[in-house]
């Protein structure tokens, strides 16, 4: 789409230097093949301890989609997005661990994230993932409403106990908390909780914010049953739609075990259910507020003409765009450029805790058909225009 083609504006904060590297590292992800191979090396070499892999994740991935190891070495890059008018959401990015200790100590992280936010309007958003917070398995037993155990009783109260100090402290802070979607098969506990949530602490305005995956079946649906929820009980929703980035994991599941896909049967299903969750949303502005996660043009422009069609400012506080750092930047920029509420996710944590989520989001960019190639194609012009 041509509004979205001003490169000058997309990479105006980049030196040639680091564009030439992040041309380098997409072409490197565009390669299936070669991804799959790298990021299965890169497990490996970090999982046992090699000396030389921090340095060289901390120069290529890290640099280009990581703030840093910790918050305040992430700031450098707040600073630099909120000069722009783009805000940041910390993505405390530790995953692939199961036990209790990590848990309460993650937990610590986000509320230390809350408060560290408090009066900076660079940070607009909190974010934390469910099992961050609890076992996925345990997630998918409490949805299925199986019979716990004593034992996971207790295990499923702490896991509550956190969702509601993180949404307690974000209501006394006035800080607004988005609890991201995972797996289908963990998502109907994860849904309930940020329901019991959105009921206790929406009740003036929007702090708990529950992510909708449209590439999903029936999730149209569940919105709109929660909308009359929201109504019945008299509380605020808000949303983060996005498409999803478990599709493979999804289907192959679903085949594995003999159940209905859960996914939409094609791509044009899937854009077509997103853009009817953006009319869903704007229309019913008085109770929903939305954050459209996409770096899709398409989808970003249509919400605009929406805005425009319905009289809404472009800094509606109902509505914001959202992208992941180090992608998309023609997006961002653009959009913050003409005065709309843009953040981008920043994630941030110790090199050897982050590389499951960096390497997890190489191979969703691999899977998504042409985004790679977009990000290549940007980087080139601009390259090409500098030159000229």
């Amino acid at each position: 789409m041509p509004i979205f083609n001003d490169t000058k504006v997309a990479f105006a904060d980049k030196t040639d230097a680091q564009l030439r590297k992040a041309y380098w590292m997409f072409k490197m992800i565009e390669q299936p093949a070669l991804t799959n191979i790298g990021t299965s090396l890169l497990n490996f070499t970090v999982h046992n301890n090699f000396p030389f892999v921090n340095g060289i994740v901390k120069n290529t991935l890290f640099e280009q989609f990581v703030g840093g190891e910790t918050r305040e070495e992430s700031m450098k890059a707040v600073k630099q997005l909120f000069k722009r008018g783009v805000g940041s959401i910390f993505d405390y990015s530790i995953e692939g661990k199961e036990d209790e200790e990590t848990f309460d100590a993650v937990c610590q992280e986000i509320k230390d994230i809350i408060k560290f936010s408090v009066g900076n309007p660079a940070i607009p958003f909190i974010v934390f993932k469910p099992t961050a917070f609890g076992r996925i398995d345990l997630y998918e037993a409490v949805g299925k409403n199986a019979e716990l155990t004593s034992s996971q009783k207790e295990e499923w109260a702490r896991v509550v106990k956190r969702f509601d100090e993180v949404c307690k402290l974000c209501h006394e802070h006035s800080k607004k908390v988005m609890i991201d979607a995972e797996e289908s098969w963990m998502q109907d506990a994860a849904d309930q909780l940020c329901e019991e949530m959105m009921e206790k602490y929406n009740q003036e305005k929007p702090i708990v914010w529950n992510t909708i995956q449209m590439y999903r079946t029936h999730r149209l649906e569940y919105m709109e049953a929660n909308l009359q929820r929201a109504r019945e009980k008299n509380y605020f929703i808000g949303y983060k739609i996005v498409r999803g980035a478990y599709m493979e994991k999804e289907r192959a599941r679903a085949a594995e075990k003999g159940y209905a896909d859960p996914i939409q049967p094609t791509k044009d299903a899937s854009d077509k259910n997103y853009n009817a969750g953006i009319d869903f949303i704007l229309n019913h502005l008085d109770k929903v507020s939305a954050f459209f996660g996409t770096h899709n043009e398409i989808s970003s422009e249509l919400v605009m003409d929406k805005m425009i069609a319905k009289g809404l400012e472009n800094n509606n506080p109902h509505i914001y765009f959202g992208q992941l750092y180090g992608m998309s930047d023609n997006i961002s920029f653009y959009l913050s450029d003409k005065g709309y509420n843009v953040a981008k996710y920043l994630p941030y944590g110790p090199v050897k805790d982050v590389v499951p989520y960096l390497t997890r989001r190489a191979r969703e960019n691999t899977s998504v058909a042409g985004q790679t190639g977009r990000e290549l194609g940007l980087i080139k012009k601009e390259l090409e225009r500098r030159k000229a």
